[in-house]
């Protein structure tokens, strides 16, 4: 057996910080965060076009071949190519990387993907006040966009995740830690998941 090494996985509500949080930990331990390379890099592993991975970016949908190319690997023999052929390349290209390396995983079912390895698992929230207040910050939008926004992203995200683990998303079970962003703040929330995954001996 290889040398262990740190896979941190996080699950986020949209508008908690999640994407900040894990680039502050890879930022601190030195270590690549996955997020949207992962759309780059199952395109790049699977020859199919980019923009059919960031139209099904935590989505359920149906895609047509129709001007995109197929590759012999996953072959292009039907119509269309559905949510779990692209589900399917994407664990893939998680799992590849999984394997030579430590990453920090944003999102895109990774804990699930990654259930038989030893990782660190992390779904970040917050109250519905401070997600939207970090949305309109980000964004500009008015409170209602703001909030109709979070909503939408949310209610996404949950049903992606449930449909391909059988899970629930966010249920603390899932996970080795949930932790609420608002209390600590960005930095110190950060600080916090380091720490606590140093003395689970999972940040190695």
């Amino acid at each position: 057996m290889g040398e262990k090494h740190t896979i941190i996985n996080i699950g986020r509500q949209f508008g908690s910080g999640g994407k900040e949080i894990a680039e502050k930990i890879g930022a601190t331990l030195g270590i690549a965060v996955y997020d949207n390379e992962l759309i780059s890099k199952a395109a790049e592993e699977s020859g199919f076009s980019k923009e059919l991975f960031e139209r099904s970016d935590e989505k359920r949908s149906f895609f047509s071949f129709f001007s995109i190319f197929g590759s012999e690997r996953f072959g292009n023999t039907r119509n269309y190519m559905g949510d779990n052929e692209l589900f399917k390349i994407q664990s893939e290209v998680i799992r590849g990387i999984a394997e030579k390396g430590p990453a920090i995983f944003v999102g895109r079912c990774s804990n699930y993907i990654l259930r038989d390895k030893d990782c660190l698992d992390v779904f970040i929230s917050a109250p519905e006040a401070a997600r939207v207040e970090r949305i309109i910050r980000r964004t500009g939008l008015g409170e209602e966009e703001a909030r109709e926004m979070m909503e939408k992203r949310n209610r996404t995200r949950e049903t992606y995740y449930n449909f391909f683990t059988f899970g629930n998303w966010g249920a603390a079970s899932d996970y080795d830690l949930c932790v609420d962003s608002s209390i600590l703040g960005i930095e110190k929330t950060a600080e916090f998941i380091i720490d606590f995954g140093r003395k689970a001996s999972l940040i190695h």
